[in-house]
């Protein structure tokens, strides 16, 4: 079973409780205490480049495209 997200694959096996059980045990992602995967972007769920100055929490693609909406000006 190869799929992109770990959670696809619970919906597959959630019939069989001891395989559900063995893949949840060596298969889920552990929580992030710190680094880079620790921060996600609010918008797109992106892990890199997000700006978390001033509480935005957004990655440096969508701050590109919502930087009008959120107030900034385009200076030059």
């Amino acid at each position: 079973m190869t799929t992109s997200h770990h959670s696809k694959v619970l919906k597959q096996i959630k019939d069989k409780p001891g395989k559900y059980q063995k893949y949840l045990k060596h298969n889920t992602p552990k929580k992030r205490k710190h680094g880079k995967g620790k921060h996600t972007c609010d918008l797109c769920g992106s892990t890199s480049g997000v700006i978390r100055k001033y509480g935005m929490k957004i990655c440096r693609q969508c701050f590109r495209d919502n930087a009008t909406n959120l107030g900034f000006k385009k200076y030059s």
